[in-house]
Order: C-alpha cells, then sequence, then structure tokens
C-alpha cells in the first residue's frame, strides 16, 4: 500500500510540475479513487484519477503519459519472444482492421523490444518510440488495412474517406501507445519523475511561442475564447473598485454639520471611468507571427472593454489590419494568410524591420495615438542590423499614456546578435512573454480599466 501512496504523490507532484493545480482535497480523493477501484482494471483507474485530479478536457494530454509513467501496464519486456519486424507489420495490420486495442498494445510493449532499442549492452542503454516506428513504419499499412476492413464488412463499409480517417486515428492511437512503451521503459531505468518532468509534452499553454508546433498553436487559438472570457471578468472587477472614487473632503465636512462636525458619511468623489484606447503594432515576421497572431485574437476577443481597438501588423512596411480582425469574422486558422494577402508588409525585401516599420506608423498613423491610450508593441526587436529608429519609439512614448512591449524571447537573448531589445527597453517597458500564460498574466495586469 506504501508503493500506491508513492505513485499517487508522485503522480500528482508531476501534474503539478507541468502546470495543473492540484490541492489536497483532490489529492486525497484521488487516494480514495484507487481504494474504491482497485488496481485490477488500469483503464478504470486512470478514468476515475482523471475524474478527481483534472479540472478540463485539455489537461488530459498531460495526465494520459504521466498516468502511464506512475501506473504502467507492467514492467521489463514482454514475456514473449521478440517478432522479426514483417511478422509485426502482419500482426499490427490484423490489430487495426479489427480495432483490437489490447492487441495492440501487446504489439506497441513487442515493437519497442525488438526494434527501439538502441546502445551496446545486452539490454540495451535505452528505447526510442521514435527508432521503433522509423522501423516498423506503421502509416504504410493503410491500404492493406483498408482492404481488410472491405472484406470484413462484406466489400460495403464505410465511404473511402472516412474508412481513411478511422484507419489513420487507429494507427495514431498505436503510435501513441509505442511512446508510452518507450517512456515507460527508460523510466524503470532513469526514475519515473525525472522522464515525467522532461519526457512529457508540455501543455500548449506552456510551451514557448517560438518553438510552438502548427497543432500546438492551434490549440492555443481554441483557447483564446476561454482565456478572454478569464481576463474580461478580470478587468470588470478592477474596472468596478476604480469607479469607487475617493473622498470628497468638502462634500463630506459639510455632511458631517448635521453630526456635530463629526464626518459619519464619508461622501465620495463620483468618477466617470472612460473605456480606454488599445494599439497594437505586431511584427508577424517568420517564428514570431504565431506569438503575434494569438495575442491579436485574444484583444479582438476583448474588444467589448476598450472604446477603441485599433491593430497594425508590419515586417519591414506597417499596415492597418484592424478591418481583419472585425468581430464574427475573424478566422483564426487563417488570420496569417489572410494579414499577409490582404496588407501590405514588406517592400524591397522579406526581412524584419522595426525601424522602417515605427517611423511608418508616426508619420501615417500619428493621430491612432492620444492621452488615453495604450499601445502593444509585439515583437523580438530584432532589427536585422538596420538602424532602430530610437526618436521613433521616444516619439510614441510622448504620445500616448502607457507604451509596453512584449518581447516573446527570454530576457536572456535580449541584446544578443541583432537585438535591440536593451535600447528599446530603455525608452519604453519591455516585458518578457514567452508562453501563452505569460501572455494572460501580463494583459490581466497591464492593461487599462479606464
Amino acid at each position: 500500500m506504501s508503493d500506491v501512496a508513492e505513485r499517487i504523490t508522485g503522480l500528482v507532484g508531476a501534474l503539478r510540475a507541468h502546470g495543473v493545480r492540484i490541492g489536497t482535497g483532490e489529492s486525497v480523493d484521488a487516494a480514495l479513487a484507487v481504494e474504491a477501484l482497485g488496481l485490477s482494471d488500469r483503464e478504470l483507474l486512470r478514468e476515475g484519477l482523471a475524474a478527481t485530479l483534472l479540472h478540463g478536457a485539455g489537461q488530459r494530454a498531460v495526465f494520459d503519459p504521466v498516468f502511464d509513467l506512475y501506473f504502467p501496464r507492467g514492467t521489463g519486456g514482454p514475456d514473449t519472444p521478440a517478432a522479426d519486424r514483417e511478422e509485426l507489420r502482419d500482426r499490427l495490420a490484423a490489430a487495426l482492421a479489427a480495432d483490437d486495442r489490447a492487441l495492440m498494445a501487446q504489439l506497441a510493449a513487442q515493437a519497442v523490444d525488438g526494434l527501439g532499442g538502441y546502445g551496446s549492452s545486452p539490454e540495451s542503454d535505452g528505447w526510442s518510440a521514435y527508432q521503433t516506428l522509423d522501423r516498423l513504419r506503421p502509416q504504410t499499412l493503410l491500404a492493406r488495412v483498408r482492404t481488410d476492413v472491405r472484406g470484413r464488412d462484406g466489400g460495403t463499409g464505410f465511404a473511402d474517406r472516412l474508412l481513411d480517417d478511422e484507419i489513420r486515428r487507429r494507427i495514431e492511437d498505436f503510435r501513441r501507445m509505442v511512446a508510452a512503451e518507450a517512456r515507460r521503459r527508460v523510466a524503470e531505468r532513469r526514475g519515473r519523475d525525472e522522464i515525467a518532468r522532461r519526457g512529457v509534452r508540455p501543455t500548449a499553454d506552456r510551451v514557448d511561442f517560438l518553438f510552438a508546433g502548427r497543432d500546438q498553436l492551434a490549440e492555443l487559438r481554441r483557447a483564446v475564447q476561454p482565456l478572454a472570457r478569464k481576463l474580461a471578468t478580470r478587468l470588470a472587477a478592477r474596472r468596478r473598485k476604480a469607479a469607487r472614487g475617493t473622498i470628497d473632503l468638502r462634500r463630506t465636512l459639510r455632511s458631517s454639520l448635521s453630526t456635530g462636525g463629526v464626518p459619519m458619511r464619508p461622501v465620495l468623489r463620483r468618477r466617470r471611468p472612460a473605456r480606454p484606447e488599445l494599439v497594437l503594432l505586431c511584427d508577424v515576421s517568420g517564428s514570431v507571427s504565431g506569438f503575434s497572431d494569438f495575442t491579436m485574437l485574444l484583444v479582438q476577443a476583448l474588444h467589448d472593454q476598450f472604446s477603441k481597438i485599433r491593430v497594425f501588423a508590419f515586417v519591414n512596411r506597417l499596415d492597418e489590419v484592424t478591418g481583419l480582425l472585425d468581430h464574427g469574422r475573424a478566422d483564426p486558422d487563417g488570420l496569417s494568410a489572410r494579414i499577409r494577402a490582404e496588407a501590405t508588409l514588406t517592400g524591397w525585401h522579406g526581412s524584419s524591420d522595426y525601424g522602417v516599420a515605427l517611423g511608418e506608423f508616426t508619420e501615417r498613423y500619428g493621430d491612432a495615438v492620444g492621452p488615453r491610450t495604450t499601445v502593444f508593441v509585439l515583437g523580438d526587436a530584432r532589427t536585422n542590423m538596420s538602424d532602430p529608429n530610437l526618436p521613433a519609439v521616444r516619439e510614441l512614448a510622448r504620445r500616448a499614456r502607457h507604451v509596453h512591449w512584449l518581447n516573446p524571447e527570454p530576457r536572456s537573448r535580449w541584446g544578443t546578435g541583432d537585438s535591440a531589445a536593451p535600447v528599446y527597453a530603455e525608452l519604453v517597458q519591455m516585458h518578457e512573454c514567452r508562453t501563452a500564460r505569460q501572455l494572460g498574466a501580463l494583459v490581466g495586469r497591464l492593461l487599462p480599466v479606464t
């Protein structure tokens, strides 16, 4: 029982390290779930622990591989002798056609054991899911599995496209089984805690914008609306607090005459908070574009919190793209392509030029910035060795109420190579903003309420 308790605490600790908020009460509930469900049905235990520890379906991407480490299907390799590659492919094709998940899991273990080992020791120095899948190549079995499924259905079956999509889903499930098996084998040797910390892919909101893949960026775009609702609630609360005003001393003393000069009822100055204006200047070049896209979509989702929002995109030329982000018209997945197709963002070369873009903004759109305007500049401040145009930044800071620069690069890289971040940071506030989690915290703290 002590081993089970250790596994539960290890599971909870690993999930916390990946940003899942788990309190003491939830940990106790997890222990009670293990006691009630037992260890005989592993998938039932998985669902029970997920129900007690998680707060949303999006956290399953972290929970499932961590659960596989602390409550593995087995230890060591399979008891059956290792099969050769062609035999494994034949058996895998049959398992995929029958959608036999138990057999697929067994074959995943045998594939890792027979094809995934590397190193010079008799038991292998480690196991690689990539090497296993590269040698087994399950994706090439689609045509064979399609033929087998049609034969089982008597020649009718699904429409070809639906059938292919279903087979691809089964293959992807098998790939995940192989990855989980390889992680488990490595964890036996190196320790579960280390592999849970380093070998499990983090949630999308904790991945650096500059290194996020296509799937992670798509997941972030889906998270825009929930994050915007949370930030809108926070901004509304700050606005209500700001509207309370301060004590009006003159009217308070006049009111106190009825109580002999004792100020029994303080009178507050009435405030008429006006919603602020917001301007975004977004570098949409290269890997920075994912960061800018997400921020633009987030701000657009918060449009009700501001009296006016104007958005400008640039590479080495700058153009207004506010109209492309109108409420109800934005297509999150096609935002970058739409901006590049409809806006003028480049001149005679395609590299970022902050000096030219910032100068063009102050000259052409200077009237967009006033004493009630907060400006957010989004970009890595890498000028490709061109003039950073500091006078334009000074003019921007002079006109605006606030200017905040959100930089997706780590602070340790500011000032390296062609980065002009330190000189820009002397003129405006620059903030490290590498992940969606950091962005949400910064937007909630920096956005004005009046």
